[in-house]
């Protein structure tokens, strides 16, 4: 029995041996890999479906995110409503997202209904029609969602500054329009959808309290669909980058507040560099007590928050350093995050505070490892960015071992003042 008048020993997590939980791979009758990871207390279950139907298939802009999102608008035999009345009758929420190269179909269910609601989500997948009127609908909410927006310069600040980087046409720069949206047409969304869905090249993530009959309910329901048939491959993309790197721009001449984003490229994770540049971003902008936020937010009061980060591109990355300021104060606030590169570049880093980012990272990556659906989340990173469990353990023991010198010489080589692409909106 627990002494409750002693308090438990202070563990540091860098000394915790993490391990990431398995997921067991097996496979449909028509060739879709499915991963999944039985673990969790409660009888919840998640099931998504991973397309690669991204934006960067589309020939026309805006074809796949307006796809993906009308697969619950109707069907040849349930409205839109009928739908989202059947998976609210059995308590399941049923999601959908568009990304770059990939598009989501993302059920939550208790376990005890999983056999009530895996078959609309065929339904979905194979009878979808489209229908006008409610295309009619998203056309019209998107393009006032959009006009809102555009008043915001956190929103411009984030559409332009990936442009400068990738360039206008590249998946990760380009963007919507009200004129796109008035251009998209019905047929361009059918003939997206038989392509890329329903015959289209599809992974799936399992996870939760998993029945014992899992992968038997799974097949009788997607093993006969006509997924991974042929191999559709990427479309090539090459960034063209802006030639300007500095940029003030006026989205409200009377606003108090502008939008400040610098960023340069950077490679994706099969990098030698990335892992060790995961740890460099934390003490710089990375978390709560980073040097950004020391500095800009604490010490001169400029903003409420500031953050860096690397982006979770698969093809490439970018380094971005992101906030908000007051509009007399963005230039002072864009020197102090130079300032604090420098000090990077030509200090080391004391160990006091090297440890406190270790221990930090190793409890997030805890806090990641908490629950089935946060773990089958890492393995789904794992499998598209084609990398392996070995990631995980390579990563581990580069945030325990990595050295201040190591981290010295990475600044020096992404650290530098022209590489970075500096954005101003205000």
């Amino acid at each position: 029995m627990l002494n409750r008048k002693e308090a438990p020993p202070i563990i540091d997590t860098v000394n915790l041996n993490l391990q990431l939980k398995h997921a067991e791979k097996f496979t449909l009758d028509n060739g879709v890999d499915v991963y999944a990871v039985n673990a969790g207390a409660q009888e919840v279950i998640m099931i998504e479906l991973v397309f690669f139907a991204g934006n960067s298939y589309e020939e026309k802009n805006i074809v796949a995110a307006t796809t993906n999102f009308m697969l619950k608008n109707g069907t040849k035999n349930k409205t839109a409503f009928a739908i989202n009345e059947h998976f609210e009758l059995y308590g399941s929420y049923l999601n959908r997202n568009c990304y770059n190269e990939t598009a989501t179909l993302t059920l939550h269910t208790l376990t005890k209904h999983l056999h009530n609601v895996l078959p609309t989500m065929e339904e979905l997948l194979m009878e979808s029609i489209f229908p006008e009127d409610e295309l009619a609908i998203y056309k019209q909410n998107q393009k006032q969602r959009l006009a809102v927006n555009l008043k915001k310069c956190d929103f411009i600040a984030n559409r332009l500054i990936d442009e400068y980087l990738y360039g206008i046409q590249h998946p990760y720069g380009k963007y919507t329009s009200t004129i796109d949206y008035d251009k998209i047409e019905r047929e361009e969304l059918i003939t997206f959808y038989e392509k890329f869905y329903k015959k289209g090249n599809c992974i799936l993530f399992v996870a939760g309290k998993l029945p014992t009959n899992i992968q038997q309910q799974l097949n009788n329901v997607f093993g006969k669909l006509p997924f991974n048939k042929k191999q559709i491959n990427q479309p090539t993309h090459h960034a063209q980058p802006s030639i300007e790197k500095k940029y003030n721009i006026i989205n409200d001449a009377n606003g108090v507040q502008g939008s400040i984003r610098i960023a340069r490229s950077f490679p994706n994770r099969h990098h030698e560099d990335f892992m060790k540049a995961q740890v460099l971003n934390n003490i710089f902008g990375g978390f709560f007590g980073s040097r950004l936020m020391a500095n800009i937010r604490e010490d001169k009061g400029y903003t409420y928050g500031i953050h860096s980060y690397l982006q979770n591109h698969i093809q490439q990355s970018a380094w971005m350093i992101s906030t908000e300021a007051g509009r007399d104060v963005c230039k002072p606030t864009i020197n102090e995050v130079y300032k604090e590169m420098k000090l990077l570049q030509t200090k080391l880093i004391d160990a006091e505070e090297l440890d406190l980012v270790r221990n930090y990272m190793i409890g997030g990556l805890l806090g990641d490892l908490d629950g089935p659906f946060q773990i089958i989340a890492r393995w789904k990173t794992y499998v598209l960015n084609n990398l392996t469990e070995a990631y995980f353990y390579n990563s581990v023991n580069t945030i325990k071992t990595v050295t201040a010198e190591e981290l010295q010489e990475l600044a020096k080589k992404y650290f530098n003042e022209d590489d970075f692409y500096e954005l101003t909106v205000v």
